[in-house]
C-alpha cells in the first residue's frame, strides 16, 4: 500500500511540476542521446523567429545536467503566433564528447498557433540520427 501511495505522489508531483513550468514559460527543450539513453547536458541551443524573409534571434541557452532548458523563451519578449526555429548545436556538443557526427546542427522549425500554451521540444540524438516531437 505505502508503494502506491508512493506512486500516486510522485505521479501527480511530476504532473504539478509540468503544469508550474509550462505557466512559466512557453518553450522548453530536452536532449537525450539514443545511444546509451542519458540526458545530453551541455548543448547550446539557439530560438528564432521567422519574420519576413529572414530568423530573427530571440534566445540562446544550453542544455543542464538533465539535457534540458526549461525556459528557452526571452522573458521579455511577448510570445506571439508564428513560425519559430530551435537550432540544436549537435557538432559542438559531439566534439565535447569525442564522437563523430554527420549532423553538425539540428534546425526544428515550428508554428506556434496557440500562445496560452506550452511548447516542449524534446531531441532523441545519436551521431548519425536524430527525432523530435511535440512534448508536453
Amino acid at each position: 500500500m505505502n508503494l502506491l501511495r508512493m506512486t500516486v505522489a510522485a505521479l501527480a508531483l511530476g504532473s504539478l511540476s509540468s503544469l508550474a513550468l509550462a505557466a512559466g514559460n512557453p518553450l522548453s527543450v530536452h536532449v537525450r542521446n539514443l545511444e546509451n539513453g542519458l540526458p545530453s547536458p551541455g548543448v547550446n541551443v539557439t530560438l528564432e523567429k521567422h519574420v519576413g524573409q529572414n530568423w530573427q534571434p530571440l534566445a540562446q541557452g544550453t542544455t543542464n545536467e538533465q539535457g534540458r532548458i526549461g525556459e528557452l523563451f526571452p522573458a521579455d519578449k511577448p510570445f506571439e503566433k508564428g513560425e519559430y526555429r530551435v537550432v540544436f548545436k549537435t557538432g559542438e556538443y559531439f566534439q565535447k564528447t569525442k564522437h563523430e557526427t554527420f549532423f553538425p546542427e539540428i534546425p526544428v522549425i515550428f508554428e506556434v498557433k496557440q500562445t496560452d500554451q506550452h511548447y516542449h521540444i524534446p531531441l532523441l540524438l545519436s551521431p548519425y540520427g536524430f527525432s523530435t516531437y511535440r512534448g508536453s
